[in-house]
């Protein structure tokens, strides 16, 4: 069974900084991609910034030179630097990654349980 498991939410002040961490776990193969996705109260679930194995990058517009997305491979974990944090933000986040996994011929798309960010003074 594959997991994967979010940590490093909370409250900040606008302006602040927090970092997020994304660990997987479980009869891994290979993680190909792996992303942080937000869902604010009232929206759909939106893409925030991407990481492919080899560390090429994608990121929402709306976060584009505040956020930044690393990844360890080793450690199997993915990471969100955020920076500057608006209110806007205030979300919870989620971590995705796409798993190649022993006895599967093809990857699976798994999704963390979220961790809350609220930016609030």
């Amino acid at each position: 069974q594959v997991q994967l498991v979010e940590s490093g939410g909370g409250l900040v002040q606008p302006g602040g900084s927090l970092r997020l961490s994304c660990a997987a776990s479980g009869r891994i193969f290979s993680i190909n991609a792996m992303g942080w996705y937000q869902e604010a109260p009232g929206k759909e679930r939106e893409l925030v910034a991407t990481i492919t194995p080899r560390g090429s990058t994608n990121y929402a517009d709306s976060v584009r030179g505040r956020f930044t997305i690393s990844r360890d491979n080793a450690k199997k974990m993915v990471y969100l630097q955020m920076n500057s944090l608006k209110p806007e933000d205030t979300a919870v986040y989620y971590c995705n990654a796409e798993i190649d996994q022993y006895g599967f011929r093809r990857p699976v798309v798994y999704w963390g349980q979220g961790t809350q960010v609220t930016v609030s003074s």
